[in-house]
């Protein structure tokens, strides 16, 4: 599995988003996409998931091309900012309502996705009562439960607290598998340092730079 950029652009309202981007994402990686606020990370991962189509160029996946051949990847597992699930009801019911659709995974992993990020999968909470760090923590759960071959995660740190932080440090080093790609797109370069195998840096929609990180501190 690869996903491939050849010379993808998306403008909006004629100001260039994502500009000429050229990039090859394999498996067996962490990658790490670093960038301010409006860079452009957040719509490079809207572009592999299928929810923006490009001005010019394409992306995809193992040939095939994102809104021309396939609306999206088959197997993705997808965490962007104002994700909403049912407030009406708990962390496993919103996560079985999910799992109903394409009906990969287990109670088992739903069990296994809510613990191992911090959140009890027999509590009872509603999600309507959750602190911001619980709603955060469900949607990195609801992100990884069905234990899809692309992880895309945008700011997945924000709202939690050190421990959390260092919980989802260490799920997400154990996720990583040889067939799966996993991209965590951050404003924290620290997160970044610690998780990543290969780093990309973004700046005006451009990808400004990338190196490989040899040793993680």
């Amino acid at each position: 599995m690869t996903i491939t950029f050849k010379h993808y652009t998306k403008k909006i309202r004629n100001k260039t988003i994502l500009d000429d981007i050229n990039l090859e994402l394999t498996p067996g990686k962490i990658y790490g996409l670093y960038g301010e606020n409006g860079s452009g990370k957040s719509m490079l991962l809207r572009a592999i998931s299928g929810l923006i189509y490009p001005t010019s160029g394409s992306v995809e996946i193992n040939d095939k091309i994102i809104t021309k051949d396939i609306d999206f990847p088959e197997s993705l597992g997808l965490m962007i900012e104002n994700i909403k699930l049912q407030e009406a009801f708990n962390a496993k019911l919103n996560l079985q309502i999910l799992r109903d659709i394409k009906k990969t995974a287990t109670d088992a992993d739903i069990d296994w996705a809510l613990n191992a990020i911090g959140l009890k999968a027999d509590d009872p909470t509603k999600v309507k009562d959750f602190s911001l760090g619980m709603n955060q923590k469900l949607a990195i759960a609801q992100t990884i439960f069905e234990k899809p071959e692309i992880i895309l995660m945008d700011e997945p740190t924000n709202a939690l607290d050190f421990a959390s932080i260092e919980r989802f440090r260490k799920l997400v080093l154990e996720l990583k598998a040889p067939n799966r790609i996993i991209i965590i797109a951050s404003h924290n370069h620290d997160d970044l340092s610690v998780l990543s195998d290969t780093f990309l840096e973004m700046s005006e929609g451009r990808l400004s730079h990338r190196s490989e990180f040899v040793k993680r501190e």
